[in-house]
């Protein structure tokens, strides 16, 4: 079984996100954890609300871009940080649900501003030994 997990790559003068799981929507998932990794700590975010959100693509890639988007546009209207996320995705239709709470500045201690995905390195694939890979940069 593919352990489900997140990471940050190098890029000039933004952040790679990638996240690995046993499937898609799993990766999707790693992948919104590393984008608040790049904000602040996930696990100082309380998941205390939740919100939904949906987004439909032709192909995975772009999926992903409209799902951290979707996230994003949630964080910045909202004012909140996520760091729980349910990913469900069936023919190019993504349903999700991301929980947090309000940002508080003093105590989660955000260290930039995302803007949004890009399509920067985007890459969405099943690798060799099954593990599901979901990557893209984002504009901080």
């Amino acid at each position: 079984m593919t352990a489900k997990r997140w990471e940050h790559f190098p890029h000039d003068a933004d952040i790679g996100v990638r996240g690995f799981g046993g499937s898609e929507a799993e990766a999707f998932e790693q992948a919104a954890i590393a984008m608040t990794a790049a904000v602040t700590d996930p696990a100082c975010v309380a998941a205390l609300e939740e919100v939904e959100i949906a987004c439909a693509a032709p192909d995975g890639e772009l999926l992903l871009v409209d799902w951290l988007n979707g996230l994003i546009y949630e964080m910045a209207t909202r004012s909140m940080l996520f760091s729980g996320f349910e990913v469900e995705i069936r023919g190019g239709e993504l349903r999700g649900r991301a929980r947090g709470e309000r940002l508080d500045v003093e105590r989660h201690d955000p260290i930039v501003e995302v803007k949004g995905a890009t399509y920067t390195s985007l890459r969405v694939a099943q690798e060799r030994d099954g593990t599901w890979v979901a990557q893209c940069v984002i504009d901080v």
